[in-house]
């Protein structure tokens, strides 16, 4: 069982985003790697532990984006990759997805591919099923437990997870599953992995190197980026000796606030 699993270096959920000159900025939040993804990791982790095989993590970013990846390593994989070239700069879902699908057929005899359900600095969730369109590949998102996995038959049964209950899928392999929180707990790197990981080279691949020669456009782009205005509320509490007369002053300072 041969598994691709796409991370994405991410600030800590702890940081508070600001818009300085024009550009985001989180300040000096750590970098680390996408929570969601360590779900999709974990995932990929148990399915070769179980079935054998391996499991390949890539990442599309900057050439420095690499702690997402060594933690990647840390935690059990055996092989990372980074994608990074300037013309990925900007790049919206359209784009990388287009870069990962182009990456990981790259690889030969891939069975799965794992996402985290998204990413935490975006929020878009759809790349994974970008993904799945480009490769021709069936799309499982909001995996919520992998149920069966058929290496011989190359079938896999999920349950996803929907906002009325579980959702029972059957699906051919290769496939590309996207997990959410609750399908596992991820496991701690050991520190013989961290060492590991810490020695381990990263191959970058630019554009040329998986095949995209020909000029990449965002279909999505922002010129202009602006930090909302920052509202001042009162708190006032509205009194009174009874629940009708709270409720009388309560009307009437709507109509003054021409609220009501």
């Amino acid at each position: 069982m041969n598994i691709v699993v796409c991370v994405k270096q991410t600030p800590d959920t702890a940081a508070t985003i600001t818009v300085e000159d024009g550009k985001v900025s989180w300040g000096d939040a750590p970098l680390v790697l996408n929570p969601w993804d360590e779900y999709a990791v974990e995932q990929a982790l148990l399915t070769v532990e179980e079935l054998g095989g391996k499991v390949i993590a890539i990442s599309l970013g900057p050439e420095e984006d690499k702690e997402a990846l060594k933690l990647a390593l840390a935690m059990g994989c055996e092989e990372a990759f980074i994608i990074s070239d300037p013309v990925f700069a900007g790049a919206d879902t359209l784009v990388a997805s287009k870069a990962l699908a182009a990456a990981i057929s790259k690889f030969e005899d891939i069975d799965l591919v794992f996402f985290g359900r998204s990413a935490v600095d975006t929020d878009s969730g759809v790349l994974g099923s970008q993904v799945a369109r480009r490769l021709g590949w069936p799309s499982l998102s909001f995996v919520a437990a992998v149920n069966d996995l058929d290496q011989g038959a190359k079938s896999i049964q999920v349950e996803r997870m929907m906002d009325e209950g579980r959702q029972v899928v059957s699906s051919s392999l290769p496939a590309v599953v996207s997990v959410i929180k609750g399908i596992n707990e991820p496991r701690y790197p050991s520190f013989m992995g961290i060492r590991k990981a810490s020695r381990a080279e990263m191959p970058v691949w630019t554009s040329a190197d998986i095949g995209l020669t020909e000029p990449i456009t965002p279909a999505v782009t922002w010129p202009e980026l602006f930090a909302l205005p920052v509202v001042e509320t009162v708190c006032e509490f509205i009194e009174g000796e009874i629940a009708e007369e709270i409720a009388t002053n309560l009307a009437n300072r709507l109509e003054e606030e021409k609220v009501i």
